[in-house]
């Protein structure tokens, strides 16, 4: 009698990408903290040596959840989540202030930050519900209740504050893209985005005049080809002139000043370079005198110049642009291009439709940090704190991320069989 046996089969080729983005990682967190007291690698008062320490550890992290049953994640993944929530909440109570966000707990000399493992617990949860539902998400209730498991743990992180870490709770609107969410919601986000920053830029008269003008040419354009009703579009125009009214109340009230300061910057309503502005000039200064191949490794001036403060945290690509100049940028570039597709590519051949909307979720959050990170750091972007994935320094991060990725590389192995 024929009998199926399952076994697993690790896709290697996003191992590899990952050991090759920690690796370069560390050998710039290695320049971008290096001094003269350094005594050697295993200098634990150094940063760079700090990491290697994060790194090693990683590796138990990775051993530990690749050896646990695929089962057992989508089996646990409520309590996975309730669990971060919890973690979540009790930074009120028990958190340390870093910087000006309580959003860590200290244990000694070392600080974790909850909110990078709540990603992963989120992204367990979405596909589960989703998976439990066996249907698309194209039911409003479903939607509610989806966007409700998205929501709660960004509405905890955004009073810390850390709106940053926040943010990055927009790339599960992807995989319930692909569950069937209607393309209407992507719209609508990036329409809302796009009505933010033109309100900033134009304020609200000429925002409200740009929106009129734009009604009227694609209203008088298809009533050309077709009777049109104008009702929906003046309830379109109505709707969107009284967001552009709610945008300077939100700007000056919900945002800190930190934050309005940073927008400021970007959309040239204000120069800076000596005060907010700082690390985003230093950086674009860094990155372009790196030219083609680079000043060389541990030779970038503005690096060794600590012109960019804290340059091994979430500037860390400052040190690539400086000292591996614009090949290595792109190197780093397309190995996170690479990775993404390659999530992407696993989570479409998934059997469950649990591993499919998890794995999804992770090439969605890679895909966000790594884009806005790279738009901060060459002033595209406002500064918002958010890290390089693998490549930033701090245990926190790469261990959020480690867990994020191989409990994929897990659901994808017991993909497998035999006969």
């Amino acid at each position: 009698m024929n009998t199926t046996t399952r076994y697993v089969k690790f896709d290697w080729f996003t191992i590899l990408l990952y050991v090759l983005l920690v690796g370069f990682g560390w050998i710039n967190i290695y320049s971008a903290s290096l001094d003269d007291s350094a005594v050697g690698f295993f200098d634990f008062t150094q940063v760079y040596a700090k990491q290697l320490l994060w790194i090693g550890l990683s590796i138990i992290i990775i051993t530990f959840v690749l050896a646990i049953d695929s089962k057992f994640y989508e089996r646990f993944s409520s309590i996975i989540y309730l669990a971060s929530i919890l973690s979540l909440l009790g930074l009120f109570v028990l958190g340390k202030n870093i910087n000006g966000a309580t959003s860590w707990y200290a244990f000694g000399s070392m600080s974790l930050q909850p909110s990078e493992f709540a990603k992963a617990a989120t992204a367990l949860a979405l596909g589960k519900y989703i998976s439990d539902i066996q249907t698309n998400m194209k039911e409003f209730g479903h939607q509610i209740r989806a966007f409700l498991i998205i929501a709660i743990p960004a509405l905890i992180i955004i009073p810390q504050p850390d709106p940053g870490s926040a943010l990055v709770y927009a790339a599960f609107i992807f995989p319930m893209y692909r569950e069937g969410l209607h393309f209407v919601f992507l719209l609508f986000g990036f329409f809302a985005a796009a009505l933010f920053v033109g309100t900033l830029l134009l304020g609200v008269p000429g925002m409200a005049i740009a929106i009129v003008l734009t009604a009227l040419l694609i209203y008088f354009y298809k009533r050309r080809k077709k009777k049109t009703r104008w009702i929906p579009y003046a309830i379109v125009v109505a709707t969107c002139i009284g967001f552009t009214l709610s945008v300077n109340y939100v700007f000056n009230n919900v945002f800190e000043q930190r934050h309005r300061d940073r927008f400021n910057i970007v959309l040239g309503k204000e120069a800076d370079t000596k005060g907010i502005g700082y690390n985003t000039n230093q950086s674009e200064i860094a990155i372009g005198s790196g030219g083609w191949t680079g000043k060389g490794w541990t030779q970038g001036t503005q690096t060794k110049g600590n012109f960019v403060p804290e340059q091994q945290t979430d500037y860390i690509f400052t040190t690539v642009g400086e000292e591996w100049g614009f090949v290595g940028a792109m190197v780093v570039v397309l190995l996170f291009v690479f990775l993404i597709v390659r999530l992407i590519i696993l989570a479409e051949r998934q059997k469950s439709q649990f591993s499919r909307v998890y794995g999804y979720s992770v090439a969605s959050i890679i895909f966000i940090h790594f884009a806005v990170n790279i738009g901060m750091v060459t002033g595209l972007l406002p500064t918002v704190g958010i890290p390089l994935p693998f490549f930033s320094y701090g245990g926190s991060g790469l261990w959020g991320f480690t867990i994020l990725l191989f409990i994929f590389v897990r659901l994808d192995g017991s993909n497998y069989y035999y006969t």
